[in-house]
């Protein structure tokens, strides 16, 4: 992975990029950032078109792909073989089966429901307490489930219970008690 060039003054990527291929590199991802940039702004895919013309290997777009739509126009714009999806896709894992969708109908998928969201995030945080271990994952998952709550309603209350959170179990049963809180305002909103 590389990024368009050091700073907006030295977009010198398309120049690393023929290096990279000429060194055997066997495809690339670009970030449409510069490293100045770090993750400010928006990305910007000028760059990366550029680099996927001046080269033969495969080129993999990245930066501020956090939709279905804004997939298809990234690939568009910047003619790149595929896209890598980084911080969108924190929280919210199914982003890649809404991108693919996309771009094989041109229909957008309808989001998944509270209880898949909250059925996929306990298989996600089962699997880091098994590699982590309970005590050391416990840690590692409460950023993990603030991405997975990000935009949804009482989640300052969720977000301060879960940091309180001191086991595995303690953990499954806040996320347990609140997708369940969601679902009743749900259905208390669809009777209104």
């Amino acid at each position: 992975k590389i990024r368009t060039g050091w700073s907006h003054e030295q977009r010198n990527g398309v120049r690393i990029a023929q290096v990279a291929q000429d060194a055997g590199v066997q495809a690339l991802a670009v970030h449409g950032r510069t490293r100045a940039c770090m993750f400010q702004g928006e990305a910007e895919y000028e760059t990366i078109a550029a680099i996927k013309n001046a080269v033969r290997i495969p080129i993999f777009a990245n930066g501020d792909i956090d939709s279905p739509q804004k997939a298809r126009a990234v690939l568009e714009q910047t003619g790149a073989d595929g896209l890598m999806i980084g911080r969108s896709a924190q929280g919210r894992p199914w982003i890649f089966r809404e991108i693919n969708f996309y771009l094989s109908t041109g229909k957008v998928l309808p989001a998944p429901s509270a209880f898949e969201v909250r059925d996929i995030m306990r298989a996600h945080l089962r699997n880091l307490y098994a590699h982590y271990g309970e005590c050391a994952g416990t840690r590692v998952a409460r950023k993990h489930i603030a991405w997975y709550a990000r935009g949804r309603p009482h989640v300052d209350c969720f977000r301060l219970a879960i940091m309180q959170t001191e086991t595995a179990a303690a953990q499954l049963d806040a996320i347990d008690s609140y997708f369940e809180l969601l679902a009743a305002s749900d259905a208390i909103q669809t009777a209104a």
